[in-house]
């Protein structure tokens, strides 16, 4: 079916209202994270060392902003290109730093569903079903991309070394 010139619209301007509240939407993003899957607050080192989300942590919010970003930015490529295009190095440190977290499929799910609950919460009378495929169109593409980069260097690391 391929990402309608609708979806990308949805996502475009639902992501141009929500980078006013980029703050709290970060933190409730997290929140959800935690709260879907507790065990994952090991994996990010701004969350370690605290018993709960840290309200104006700089890390945690950077790092809700790269998330929603990097979403938002493969659901325009998906119509400009038909497929998410991610820097080289960008999608390369993306599948190295999953990989040493111990990114499992299942961890792209919960990030999924709390992603899409952060939109809905954030877009209020504004979100509907079209909306929720969208975002979810979007970052299954970006989850894609970054899954094959793991697989790739996954595969690279096992392969025998050449002889000298």
């Amino acid at each position: 079916m391929g990402f309608s010139e609708k979806q990308e619209a949805l996502v475009k301007d639902s992501w141009q209202e929500m980078k006013h509240n980029i703050p709290q939407l970060s933190l409730r993003f997290f929140t959800l994270i935690l709260e879907i899957a507790p065990a994952a607050k090991d994996m990010f080192s701004f969350l370690k060392d605290s018993d709960e989300v840290p309200h104006n942590n700089p890390k945690l919010k950077s790092h809700a902003i790269i998330v929603f970003k990097l979403t938002c930015d493969s659901a325009v490529q998906l119509r400009e290109k038909g497929e998410v295009v991610v820097s080289g190095t960008t999608l390369k440190h993306l599948g190295a730093v999953h990989i040493q977290k111990g990114v499992i499929e299942p961890h792209f799910q919960v990030v999924k569903e709390a992603l899409l609950r952060t939109v809905e919460e954030a877009m209020g009378e504004k979100w509907s079903e079209e909306m929720k495929e969208a975002w979810a169109e979007a970052y299954d593409q970006l989850a894609a991309a970054i899954k094959a980069e793991m697989n790739a260097q996954t595969h690279l690391s096992s392969q025998p070394s050449a002889p000298a």
